[in-house]
């Protein structure tokens, strides 16, 4: 009855080890057009909660997505000691270890090469000089030109790291954060520059949107960051916004982080004794993956458009 978020699952509390929630999960996924699902990874051993680690959870995954049509990238987590040597390593171990599966998610270069797509979160821990060891073709441990080559994007938080990503060697960069004015990145009205920036110098730039945050039922001091849903205006402002810059890919923040207050999963009323949760009424519990479908529908015409 008291869990740390703002808003409830209609699944209740779960877990993602069971199947039943993950089948059920593709389901809400393919009903939202939905076509790449970027999973949030640590290496064996290690997670979030270190009790549970995450890795041994990728099979069920990867075969749950290929179920309905969906595949799967990876969006690697500034773990313990993460750095260019260690991501090198990861980067063999995931296209060694999944690859070959039919979830596998390759994305189409303008060359027409299939390569995997590799999310790095918080990227700018690591100094690009470092990252060039192994994004750039020189670089002593470079990736490029290899069996293990991908399209690797970059978080970018602050204005001065674009200049850093592409000093990297890095192929793009995404947004992340929900939270409209919380960073430079994340921040509707600075994506035509950083578009413009990115197009100038090659990068491919994927503005993330999200429906609204509130994440005060783990971090009570943050109400500063809180944007509310009003009824969808939210997402739907941040949509549009992504879709003014004509963007390759829209990555969404975030189909279920619970405890941020991202999520368009599905939620239902709850009131307990003690508290009363948000909920997206007067609209459906599938309100948030229904305004995807219909603005990936949208997306898919509007691109049709940029290409004649």
């Amino acid at each position: 009855d008291d869990i740390g978020s703002s808003f409830y699952p209609a699944l209740g509390p779960y877990s993602s080890r069971d199947p039943a929630v993950l089948a059920e999960h593709m389901g809400q996924l393919r009903a939202a057009a939905i076509g790449v699902l970027v999973l949030s990874w640590y290496p064996p051993g290690q997670g979030d909660d270190p009790e549970e680690p995450s890795d041994s959870l990728v099979p069920a995954i990867l075969d749950a997505a290929h179920s309905q049509a969906i595949q799967v990238a990876f969006h690697i987590q500034p773990y313990k000691g993460r750095d260019d040597h260690t991501v090198h390593e990861n980067i063999k171990y995931i296209m060694d270890k999944y690859g070959s599966h039919a979830a596998f998610y390759k994305y189409k270069t303008s060359t027409g090469r299939s390569l995997p797509l590799f999310y790095i979160y918080d990227s700018y821990l690591t100094p690009p000089e470092s990252w060039a060891n192994l994004l750039s073709p020189s670089g002593s441990h470079s990736l490029r030109n290899t069996a293990y080559d991908a399209v690797f994007i970059a978080l970018l938080v602050e204005e001065g790291h674009k200049q850093d990503i592409l000093s990297a060697g890095y192929d793009g960069l995404y947004t992340y954060f929900a939270s409209n004015g919380f960073s430079f990145g994340s921040s509707h009205q600075n994506w035509k520059a950083i578009k413009t920036f990115c197009d100038a110098n090659n990068l491919m730039f994927i503005p993330s949107v999200g429906p609204g945050y509130i994440d005060t039922s783990i971090r009570p001091w943050n109400n500063h960051n809180t944007r509310n849903r009003v009824n969808g205006k939210y997402y739907e402002t941040a949509l549009q916004a992504a879709l003014t810059v004509r963007p390759e890919i829209v990555s969404i923040t975030s189909f279920n982080e619970w405890h941020e207050g991202t999520q368009i999963e599905k939620a239902v009323p709850k009131k307990t004794p003690t508290r009363l949760y948000l909920d997206y009424l007067p609209h459906q519990p599938s309100m948030y993956l229904e305004l995807t479908r219909r603005w990936a529908e949208h997306f898919s015409k509007e691109k049709e458009q940029w290409l004649m």
